[in-house]
C-alpha cells in the first residue's frame, strides 16, 4: 500500500456524508471550488494504520446524470481516477431510496465501498438490516455504519488495510439482465456498437442507461470514442425508446429491491408517532407550526451565540485602557487609532458574527438532523414557487429576521449555486433586528403615531423590491434546471447527533472567521483613516470635510451629509447608524461611535434632539428608506461571498442595494417635499 490514498465520499442529500466527512478530517480541511465550476471543493486529510488519507467530499446529488454542475463535478472527478476508493454512503432508515445512487454508480469500474449509515436510525424505525446478504450480491465491502458516533469507525479503518477489499468493484451483471429484459433488442444492439471493455472506467451497461437517458456528457463520450457510423447505428437503435429516463430508473429500482430481498426486516410501525406530522405538513397547520418553530429558532440561535457575541462586545471595552497605554509610550495618535479603533473594532465585530454563525448553524443543523427541515421546505414550496425558487429557499429568508449574516449560511440548504446565490439576494431585503432598532427610533421620533404608517410602507416596498430583485438576478443566475418544484421524499424523524451538531458549527464558524476577519479589519481602517484629524477636531477630518463636499449631491437623494455618513456607516453594522448620527451631530470619530455601538446603544433621547433639530421631516423619511433598503452589513457581505465562494457576484448585489436604497430615498424625499 502506498503511502498516501484517496478517498472520495458520494452520497445523496442528507446522506451523512458531511457528518462523516468532519468526523474523518476535523479540522484538516479546506474548502474552495471545483476548477472551472461554482461548486464547493471540500478536501481533508486523516491518519490511521500509521498512513495518511486524503478524503474529497464530492457534492451530494441523487444521481450521476449530467443536469447540474453538482453531478458533472462528481461524475468528472469519479471518472479522472484520482480516487483510489469510493465510499458510497446511504441512509439504512431510507435504503429504497437512498440505493438509488448506488445503482446509478454500478457498472463504474473504479473500487468502492458501501457505508449503511445511520444504522441506529434504521433501529428506531424497527428496522433490522443484514449486511452480508447486500455484500454478497454487490460483490463489495458493506460496512454497517453510525458517522455520528467514531466507535464504528474501528471497521472502516481496518478496511483501508485489506487490499483485497479495498479494490472490490460492483457486480453489475444483475442490473444488465434487467437492462436487457426492458430493452431487449435496443440494449443488444447498442452494446454491441459500443467497445467490449466500455470507455475509460464506464462498462457498456453503464452507458446504455445514460444513453438511454440521453445523457449530453454520455453521448459525447461515445461519439468520441467509436467510429462514426457506429454511432450513428446507436443514434438510430435509440430513436424508438421513449421515457428512457423512466424505464431505466424502473430497472434501477427492481435492482434495489432485489439487493434487499431478504437483508431487511421490519416490525409494525407505531402509527402515534406520525401525529406531529400530519399537524406538520398539513395546508392548515403546516405553515403556522414552521412559522412558529422557526421564530423560536431564532431566539435560540442567538441564546446558543450569546457568548461568543459577549466576548466580541466586551473585547471593544480594551480599546480605551489600551490606547492610554499606547500614548504613554509616545505612539503617534494614528497608530493608536488604529490599533484601538480599527483593528480591535474588526476584530469584535468579527467575533460577534461568529457568535451568529456558531448559533444558526447548531439550531438550525438540529432541525436538519431529526428531519424537520424538510417539512418547512414542502409547506413553503408553493410560495417559493412564485419567486423562480422552491421551498427550502424559506431558510434564509426566514433566518436573515435574526440576521442576514446567517440567513448566508441558511443558503447551504439549496441544491445548486445559483439557487444559493439568488436566494442570498432576495433575502438581503430582509430586515435584521438591528435594523428594526434604528428604524423605530428614528420614525416614532419624526412622525409619533404615523410611525404605523411608515413600516406599512416600508413592507409594501419591500414586497415590489423583492420581486424586482427576483426578476432581475433569477434571469442571470437561475438555469431552467434550477427552476424546477421540489422532489423529495420527507426523512424520517430521528434523535439528533449533538457531537456532530457542535462539530460542525464550530468549523463553520471557524471558516467564517477565517473569510471575514481581513475584509471586515480593512473597512474598519480606512473608516479610522477617514476620520481621524490630528487636531482632535472632528470637523478638520477628510471624511467630514468629504462630507460637506458632496452634500449637493446627496440632497438629490434627501441625504444632509451627516445623514449620508450615517447611511454609510450601517455599512458596519446597522446599529452603528444611530452612533454615527449622534457623532457627526454633536461632533468625535465616526469609527468611535460605530465600536461603541457594539457596546451598548447610543442614548436615545439625545439621538432624537439632534435629529429634530438638524434635518426635516422629508429628510429623516428619506434616511429610513435609505437606511432599511441598504446592503445588510459587510460582514453580511462577507459570509455571502465565504457560502458561494464569489466575490463578484456578492459586490454586485451590494451595489445593486446601495443604489437602489438611494433611488427609493430620493423617491420618497421628493415625494414628501410635497406634503411637508
Amino acid at each position: 500500500m502506498s503511502e498516501s490514498m484517496t478517498i472520495a465520499l458520494l452520497g445523496q442529500p442528507n446522506s451523512g456524508k458531511s457528518t462523516f466527512y468532519n468526523a474523518l478530517t476535523g479540522a484538516r480541511q479546506h474548502v474552495g471550488n471545483w476548477p472551472g465550476k461554482t461548486v464547493e471543493q471540500c478536501i481533508g486529510s486523516f491518519t490511521a494504520n500509521g498512513k495518511t488519507y486524503t478524503v474529497v467530499d464530492l457534492p451530494g446529488t441523487y444521481s450521476l446524470a449530467a443536469n447540474s454542475d453538482e453531478e458533472i463535478v462528481t461524475r468528472d472527478y469519479i471518472a479522472s481516477g484520482e480516487a483510489d476508493l469510493i465510499c458510497l454512503l446511504t441512509d439504512s432508515s431510507q435504503l429504497e431510496r437512498s440505493l438509488f445512487m448506488c445503482a446509478d454508480y454500478t457498472g463504474i469500474r473504479v473500487p468502492a465501498v458501501l457505508l449503511l449509515n445511520m444504522m441506529d436510525v434504521a433501529g428506531m424505525q424497527g428496522k433490522t438490516v443484514d449486511p452480508a446478504v447486500i455484500e454478497k450480491k454487490l460483490g463489495i465491502p458493506v460496512l454497517p455504519f453510525v458517522a455520528s458516533d467514531k466507535t464504528n469507525y474501528s471497521s472502516f479503518y481496518e478496511l483501508l488495510k485489506n487490499a483485497e477489499h479495498r479494490n472490490a468493484v460492483i457486480s453489475s451483471a444483475d442490473l444488465a439482465k434487467r437492462y436487457e429484459e426492458a430493452f431487449g433488442e435496443t440494449y443488444r444492439t447498442v452494446v454491441s456498437l459500443l467497445p467490449e471493455n466500455g470507455i475509460s472506467v464506464y462498462e457498456p451497461c453503464w452507458l446504455f442507461a445514460k444513453l438511454a437517458e440521453h445523457d449530453p456528457a454520455a453521448e459525447k463520450l461515445v461519439e468520441g470514442a467509436v467510429s462514426a457510423e457506429n454511432f450513428q447505428r446507436i443514434q438510430e437503435a435509440l430513436r424508438p425508446v421513449e421515457d428512457g429516463s423512466s424505464r431505466t430508473g424502473s430497472c434501477k429500482f427492481a435492482w434495489i429491491d432485489y439487493l434487499l430481498d431478504g437483508a431487511v426486516k421490519t416490525v409494525a410501525p407505531d402509527k402515534a408517532a406520525n401525529t406531529f406530522d400530519r399537524i406538520a405538513i398539513s395546508k392548515r397547520w403546516g405553515k403556522p407550526v414552521a412559522a412558529g418553530i422557526i421564530l423560536l429558532s431564532l431566539v435560540v440561535s442567538i441564546l446558543a451565540g450569546y457568548p461568543l457575541m459577549a466576548i466580541g462586545s466586551a473585547l471593544a471595552y480594551i480599546g480605551a485602557p489600551l490606547a492610554d497605554w499606547m500614548g504613554s509610550l509616545g505612539i503617534h495618535p494614528l497608530l493608536i487609532s488604529l490599533v484601538t479603533e480599527a483593528l480591535v473594532t474588526g476584530l469584535a465585530f468579527t467575533i460577534m458574527m461568529c457568535g451568529y454563525i456558531f448559533g444558526a448553524t447548531l439550531v438550525f443543523g438540529l432541525i436538519e438532523d431529526v428531519g424537520y427541515m424538510a417539512r418547512i421546505s414542502y409547506v413553503f414550496d408553493n410560495t417559493m414557487q412564485k419567486l423562480g425558487l422552491h421551498g427550502k429557499a424559506m431558510m434564509p429568508f426566514l433566518v436573515s429576521f435574526g440576521c442576514n449574516i446567517a440567513g448566508s449560511s441558511g443558503s447551504r440548504v439549496l441544491d445548486t449555486w445559483g439557487q444559493r446565490m439568488t436566494a442570498i439576494a432576495m433575502s438581503w431585503v430582509v430586515p435584521c433586528g438591528s435594523t428594526w432598532g434604528v428604524v423605530g427610533l428614528v420614525s416614532t421620533v419624526f412622525f409619533g403615531p404615523g410611525a404605523a404608517l411608515v413600516i406599512a410602507a416600508l413592507f409594501a416596498v419591500s414586497v415590489l423590491h423583492l420581486k424586482l430583485t427576483a426578476s432581475i438576478y433569477g434571469k442571470r443566475l437561475l438555469s431552467d434546471a434550477d427552476q424546477t418544484g421540489l422532489l423529495m421524499e420527507l426523512p424520517p424523524y430521528h434523535k439528533p447527533h449533538w457531537r456532530a451538531l457542535f462539530k460542525t458549527a464550530l468549523i463553520r464558524m471557524g471558516e467564517a472567521f477565517k473569510r471575514a476577519i481581513g475584509i471586515v479589519t480593512l473597512i474598519a481602517i480606512v473608516l479610522c483613516l477617514l476620520s481621524y484629524s490630528s487636531s482632535g477636531n472632528a470637523s478638520s477630518s477628510i471624511l467630514y470635510r468629504f462630507g460637506n463636499a458632496i452634500e449637493p449631491v446627496t440632497m438629490i437623494f434627501g441625504l444632509r451629509w451627516q445623514t449620508f455618513l450615517a447611511w454609510m456607516a450601517s455599512w458596519m453594522g446597522k446599529e452603528g447608524s444611530l452612533g454615527a448620527l449622534a457623532s457627526v451631530f454633536s461632533g468625535g470619530s465616526v469609527m468611535t461611535a460605530v465600536a461603541n455601538m457594539t457596546i451598548a446603544p447610543a442614548d436615545s433621547s439625545s439621538v432624537a434632539a439632534a435629529l429634530t433639530s438638524a434635518i426635516t421631516k422629508p429628510e429623516a423619511l428619506a434616511f429610513i428608506f435609505a437606511f432599511y433598503f441598504n446592503m445588510p452589513c459587510v460582514m453580511a457581505l462577507s459570509s455571502a461571498a465565504h457560502e458561494t465562494h464569489s466575490l463578484k457576484w456578492p459586490l454586485r448585489i451590494a451595489l445593486y442595494y446601495i443604489a437602489t436604497s438611494l433611488i427609493l430615498a430620493g423617491i420618497v424625499y421628493h415625494l414628501a417635499l410635497l406634503f411637508w
